[in-house]
């Protein structure tokens, strides 16, 4: 199996592979393939299968579409 060596890598992008590693119960190496596939891999899901799953997401939400008059009045109760 091919290997890398990273060299130079941030000390604050380290701390958080190394705590996201930890939480994750992986390695550092493991951390960082999961991280690798989770940046190359997921670009790889066909239009059609994300437009099936934004659909079946919308039946369990089972909402219908948020009117503008919902989004002012939020918008509004949030600010002082």
């Amino acid at each position: 199996m091919p290997a890398i060596t990273v060299k130079n890598i941030p000390p604050k992008l380290y701390e958080e592979l190394k705590a996201a590693a930890q939480t994750h119960r992986r390695s550092l190496n493991s951390e960082i393939i999961a991280c690798l596939e989770h940046a190359f891999l997921a670009r790889l899901v066909a239009p059609e299968e994300r437009l099936t799953r934004a659909r079946a997401l919308r039946v369990q939400i089972g909402s219908s579409p948020i009117q503008a008059e919902e989004i002012e009045r939020a918008i509004a109760t949030g600010r002082p």
